[in-house]
């Protein structure tokens, strides 16, 4: 067990933390519960890039951490994601329904597409792509700003770039794994006999 994935263990943790804090601001009002939830929130993510900081920087790749990272931060984004999407105005703005079906909708079709490949291929390998990150970024933003109940205009600014980026990246992800179907000789044609 590296320090990197001791750090994205903590960031899995703080994660109900979080929910039930939104969860509590919603239903009294009390900023605590605001402040408490934008904390759990803001480490969560600041730990993202710590953890991989960490790996880089001290040699400390592991094949544990390729599978934790991306799920700390798939767990973390679709709960605030999701959580905000539901009405819970006055006291939060709502994040439109078709952000988190486009989040969701592409990390069914990447996790459908790993299934495919590791099925056929044996072996998956996942390129992190500038479009992926960058989407992440985005989303981690998104959820921050309507939290902080900042200006509801940039919040939309964020909202729709955090959808072309996760559309975007979710296509290169296909693409990839399409070449890697296509490249195997599982996917040839085979002569009838």
């Amino acid at each position: 067990m590296t320090t990197a994935n001791k750090v994205t263990i903590l960031r899995m943790l703080l994660i109900p933390f979080f929910v039930v804090e939104v969860l509590y601001y919603v239903r009294t009002g009390n900023e605590a519960y605001r402040f408490a939830a934008l904390l759990c929130f803001a480490v969560a993510a600041i730990c993202d890039g710590v953890d991989g900081y960490i790996a880089r920087r001290y040699n400390q790749w592991s094949e544990l951490g390729t599978y934790l990272d991306p799920l700390a931060d798939k767990l973390l984004l679709v709960s605030g994601i999701v959580l905000l999407s539901f009405d819970h105005r006055p006291h939060l703005e709502q994040l439109p329904l078709w952000l988190g079906g486009t989040i969701i909708g592409r990390d069914l079709i990447i996790l459908a597409g790993l299934g495919v490949i590791q099925f056929t291929v044996g072996k998956v390998k996942v390129r992190p792509h500038l479009t992926g990150k960058v989407a992440t970024v985005l989303q981690m933003t998104t959820v921050l700003w309507a939290l902080l109940k900042w200006d509801a205009l940039w919040l939309e600014v964020w909202t729709f770039g955090a959808a072309v980026f996760t559309g975007v990246s979710g296509f290169f992800y296909v693409w990839d794994g399409a070449r890697q179907l296509g490249a195997h000789p599982a996917s040839l044609p085979t002569e009838k006999k």
